[in-house]
């Protein structure tokens, strides 16, 4: 399996490492040339591979069509029925006592009259997508884009629905599937992270850090936050203000005897990978000092391509109410920088749009208001998207690029007090495009009210989603596995069956 071959491989590795660290000078430059060198021992571990190796050394199962990925995530829960699919039944039958022709257990009390989308729909593309005008800038795109509308989710609870999407397990400690992602593929750059996470500028989503972290992978698989709007975009990445103390040669020196003390702790414990991992991270934090101001500094970009982002000029404060201007500024710039760090080798970029506390609504979870909360959300995320997969598709980067968008479930077609809706795990909506992904697709319809999967039988779970993914990568998600706790775990768990009528 690949997960036994790349843990071989590290044990295979280890020595080599060990052995530069002390033959070599100390300090962060000769844990950088070890750590290349151990890359490119990996990477003359030979094997039977007819589709080649990652970046890691270990073998691909399939052609890969595509070489990373930037999941966009709409925590809170955003309403498929008023974005992306359209259902008419609502329209005619709006305001009418709601039939579900089953007993329903709501979230809350949301189980009012049929509600119509609160945006009107029109069609896109030669496809003929229909979407809602409030996310048109995206219309532009459908062509390209593979809507799947028949996900299903296991909970009504945000937190273990964001975990299921966010790592294919409900519970915490499992890895999130940038993990995998770099744990599987290796990384395309060395001087950034493989895993890079973009969080609400207001707050973390439902579960917070648990939604990235590797847990039993290696600690260097774990997403590497960055905060673009931030003046400090990556924290602690340098001296804290107040240490004016800390001087080019004080750091150097601080470095050369970390590096001792890591080989004297090496050398004592072998076959203990968590130092291996922390040395790993200090390498990278060392190298990113230099690499990560020029990939996140966007003041090169031309404005034209600013305003394809609806980034603003200059650092005005917002005011305090939510609009649509300030959403389309710093999703957009979420999406700028993502674009600018794809482009630089990193494997995978995680764009979250809303957090989990606040109120009104910062979030997708509209009980209260769903034009109130959605409309501003909605805008700004589908100017930044579309910004981005066009942005993408000027510079070829698009055809090797998976663009996945995402929540944690759906909203329900009935109403809650007259102008939000509840949860709906029943059904809801992803899309992807770019990457070996079919465009002008829809797959799996919902039935006629956007309540439940039309074939009920037959529905689209993440495991799905992550699975096809995966296999676009060129990996079998299958054979990716860690072994942890006395078992072969990997991200789908032991379900999952690639989406064929997606691929390209």
């Amino acid at each position: 399996m690949l997960g036994s071959f790349c843990q071989r491989t590290q044990r295979v590795v280890t020595p080599l490492r060990r052995e530069f660290l002390g033959q070599l000078g100390g300090g962060f430059g000769t844990l950088a040339l070890a750590a290349l060198m151990a890359n490119d021992a990996k990477g003359k571990q030979s094997d039977d591979a007819p589709y080649g190796h990652s970046a890691n050394g270990s073998p691909l199962q399939f052609r890969p069509r595509a070489k990373r990925v930037v999941q966009l995530f709409m925590a809170g829960a955003a309403s498929h029925i008023d974005l992306f699919d359209y259902k008419p039944e609502l329209i005619k039958r709006h305001g009418e006592p709601a039939d579900f022709g089953e007993h329903v257990e709501a979230f809350q009390d949301g189980l009012g009259p049929w509600k119509k989308p609160v945006w009107d729909f029109r069609p896109y593309g030669e496809c003929g997508k229909p979407l809602s005008e409030v996310v048109s800038p995206l219309g532009e795109f459908v062509d390209e884009i593979a809507f799947v509308h028949n996900m299903v989710g296991k909970s009504g609870v945000h937190s273990t629905a964001t975990l299921l999407q966010a790592t294919g397990f409900s519970l915490p400690g499992f890895p999130g599937m940038g993990s995998w992602i770099s744990y599987g593929l290796g990384s395309e750059n060395e001087n950034l992270p493989t895993f890079v996470v973009l969080p609400d500028h207001r707050g973390f989503a439902s579960n917070g850090v648990k939604n990235w972290d590797s847990a039993f992978l290696p600690s260097e698989h774990s997403g590497t936050m960055v905060f673009p709007q931030n003046s400090i975009p990556i924290t602690n990445l340098y001296p804290h203000e107040t240490g004016k103390f800390v001087t080019p040669e004080s750091e150097r020196r601080t470095h050369e005897i970390l590096a001792k003390l890591n080989r004297q702790h090496t050398s004592e414990r072998p076959g203990d990978g968590r130092l291996e991992s922390r040395i790993k991270t200090y390498e990278l934090a060392a190298r990113m000092q230099l690499a990560a101001p020029e990939a996140l500094d966007i003041s090169d970009e031309p404005q034209y391509v600013l305003d394809e982002y609806g980034i603003r000029d200059g650092g005005a404060e917002w005011p305090a109410e939510i609009n649509a201007t300030e959403e389309a500024d710093c999703f957009g710039r979420k999406c700028l920088v993502a674009r600018r760090l794809l482009e630089r080798g990193v494997r995978f970029v995680q764009i979250w749009s809303g957090n989990d506390n606040g109120f009104p609504r910062r979030n997708w979870d509209s009980h209260e208001d769903l034009e109130r909360d959605h409309g501003p959300l909605a805008q700004g995320m589908a100017r930044g998207a579309a910004a981005l997969i066009g942005d993408l598709r000027r510079r070829g980067l698009l055809e090797d690029t998976i663009v996945f968008w995402t929540t944690e479930f759906g909203r329900m077609p009935s109403t809650q007090g007259g102008l939000g809706r509840d949860h709906n795990p029943f059904v809801f909506t992803n899309w992807l495009c770019g990457g070996g992904i079919k465009g002008g697709v829809s797959y799996g319809p919902s039935d006629e009210w956007g309540y439940k999967p039309l074939d009920r039988e037959h529905p689209t779970q993440v495991y799905d989603i992550h699975a096809t993914i995966l296999q676009l990568l060129g990996l079998d998600h299958k054979q990716l596995t860690f072994r942890s706790g006395g078992i072969d775990r990997r991200l789908t768990d032991v379900h999952g069956h690639v989406i064929s009528d997606i691929l390209a």
